[in-house]
């Protein structure tokens, strides 16, 4: 049976997983309204859920105080990523805006101790350096931010001290590379301490102080190239690695007690849960964990439970609840699948495939089944294919569930996810891969994908991407016409230049390491830039953007856009007043992506004589 476009994007997903002071209640984010609000459901799963925020705005992130029955919440306006920080007091009780500074953004970095501060990261000064905050919550009006560190450069709070006395502050240089300072509140306004010296890029990620406050337990690939569990002696600096240097640690969680150690692995896009005492020792863990995605790891205030998001490619995402150390998982939240049948969904074949210099590529690979509506004379390997880009760069496809995905496969369609060079997941060496002046080599790595497909008997390949995957589309339309069909190019970079010209400026630096300098290197950046070869886009091509795009600004869909009407080209383009950097709200999904589909069928669907 075919389901139209609108069914699968009201496939609902929840997430984000906060327990309650006393681990008798867990909020979580859904988009059961069209749009991420705070809902809440008794932790032993015998209630119905509740809606606790009701907002029209996505809201971003939801943490419970570990004390009081005080949630706080993230959300910006119009997807301007100027997050403001909410507290609601009590079951839809009264909100208050803390931050009360819509001109800046802010990055919750959670509750004391006590609950009774909140610290976080804000551009409250200049717009573009995050100092440090702490904030007394103790005030009717929430009180008045004390600025504790001023910063330059992008700073996120790591974790606060088990007695409230200091905080392990994230310095960020780039993407991949990050430093971990410690900040003694009592002494607010002297420097804070460097805790990771270090040559070259490294990363110091999910940072979480022991009890007792002597060391970190925290995921590094300072001493090889994978991202490896290891604990940090917060008085000399000493690194104790705990996992092998083989697959990337993603996420890692420490019970309050410091009894319990999880930590997530992604072997080949697939998470891999870890347990450990506290002592760092690994032990026999949950029973029959779903095959999937984990993320969003949460203790209860017990230590007894974890609550974690799981999803993968035939499951919507959920939250889920396992006794530790041995218990058998249980979904918590039912999401809707808007009456599709899971059994429907289709997982993929994860492929290698290769690329110019001998390298094997790692793909996903989606292929239709029986129940597609492919038409009954097309052979399966002569489907339709489309191929879709991650952004990033430094990021991964993954086999996590997506609707258009599976859309796209109902409608008789293969996809293929690549994780070309410069992807995650696959070690420190492979995402440098791609850096400044081997950027064309990942278009290179595209367009063999595209070859690899032709040489299976697949003639008609269209190419699919979102912000840095946007930028992948229309570098290879313009480096390699002659491979492709059609091409959608959502929030994407047209011309580097202007883009790191009119990006946020704490972004430019970020991105400068991985992309170029617009000091040193604007020759190389505008010889790369899909703008000045527009002239060579010769498929169809639709573009999508938000007006309100912080990342990516407008501009850059604009530009492209001209250019290719100017040259006589065939250009769709979709933008967006109420949407930053994509799409977040239902209505213009339930616009977008079936304009999407109709795109690709003109062009892709084979025309009966």
């Amino acid at each position: 049976m075919h389901y139209e476009f609108a069914r699968y994007l009201k496939i609902r997903a929840a997430y984000g997983a906060t327990w309650s002071p006393d681990g008798r209640r867990i909020a979580f984010l859904t988009d059961i309204t069209g749009v991420p609000q705070a809902w809440e459901v008794p932790s032993e799963g015998s209630g119905w859920p509740e809606q606790l925020t009701f907002h029209d705005e996505r809201v971003s992130g939801v943490h419970y105080s570990p004390k009081e029955n005080r949630l706080l919440f993230s959300m910006d306006a119009g997807g301007n990523e100027r997050s403001q920080l909410f507290l609601l007091e009590g079951l839809a009780g009264e909100e208050r805006d803390l931050t009360r500074a819509p001109d800046a953004i802010h990055y919750f970095g959670g509750f004391s101790p006590d609950g009774g501060r909140i610290a976080y990261t804000a551009t409250r000064r200049n717009g573009t350096d995050f100092d440090v905050f702490v904030q007394d919550l103790g005030d009717t009006d929430g009180g008045e931010p004390e600025m504790v560190w001023e910063t330059s450069g992008y700073h996120t709070v790591a974790a606060w001290a088990p007695d409230g006395s200091f905080l392990l502050v994230s310095r960020h240089h780039s993407n991949l590379n990050n430093d971990l300072y410690r900040l003694d509140l009592a002494n607010a306004g002297d420097e804070a301490t460097l805790l990771t010296p270090h040559e070259g890029d490294a990363r110091f990620l999910g940072a979480r102080v022991t009890p007792d406050g002597r060391s970190a337990f925290l995921a590094t690939d300072r001493d090889g190239d994978f991202v490896r569990l290891a604990r940090l002696d917060l008085s000399n600096g000493e690194i104790e690695h705990l996992t092998p240097d083989d697959w990337d640690v993603e996420e890692i969680e420490l019970s309050g007690d410091g009894r319990w150690l999880v930590a997530g692995r992604n072997v080949e896009g697939y998470s891999d849960l870890v347990l450990f005492n506290g002592k760092g020792r690994r032990v026999p863990g949950p029973q029959q964990m779903p095959r999937g995605i984990l993320g969003g790891l949460e203790f209860s205030p017990d230590g007894d439970r974890l609550a974690f998001t799981l999803t993968g490619p035939n499951r919507n995402p959920d939250v889920w609840v396992v006794d530790l150390p041995d218990g058998e998982p249980r979904r918590l939240t039912r999401s809707s699948t808007a009456g599709i049948p899971p059994r429907t969904f289709r997982r993929p074949e994860i492929v290698r495939y290769p690329s110019f210099d001998g390298r094997e590529i790692p793909a996903l690979f989606y292929e239709p089944g029986k129940t597609s509506t492919a038409s009954p004379e097309n052979a399966p390997e002569e489907v339709p294919v489309v191929v879709n880009v991650h952004g990033g760069p430094e990021s991964q496809s993954r086999p996590l569930f997506a609707p258009v995905t599976q859309y796209l496969l109902g409608r008789g369609y293969a996809v293929l996810a690549p994780n070309v060079r410069g992807s995650t997941g696959y070690g420190k060496s492979y995402t440098h891969l791609d850096d400044v002046y081997l950027r064309m080599d990942s278009v290179k790595d595209l367009a063999y994908a595209a070859q690899w497909l032709r040489g299976r008997g697949h003639g008609r390949i269209a190419v699919m991407g979102g912000s840095y995957g946007g930028f992948m589309v229309l570098a290879t339309l313009t480096g390699y016409p002659e491979l492709w069909t059609a091409g959608v190019d959502i929030v994407g970079i047209a011309n580097m230049v202007t883009f790191l010209e009119n990006t946020g400026s704490y972004r430019r630096a970020l991105r400068e390491p991985e992309y170029g300098s617009l000091e040193r290197d604007r020759e190389f950046l505008e010889s790369i830039s899909p703008i000045y070869k527009a002239e060579k886009i010769t498929a169809p091509l639709m573009v999508i953007h938000g007006k309100n795009d912080p990342r990516v600004p407008v501009g850059e869909a604009e530009q492209i856009v001209e250019k290719v009407r100017e040259n006589g080209g065939a250009v769709e383009y979709l933008l967006y007043e109420d949407e930053g950097h994509g799409l977040a709200k239902l209505k213009n999904r339930l616009d977008a992506y079936p304009k999407i589909a109709a795109f690709l069928d003109e062009h892709l669907t084979r025309k009966e004589p």
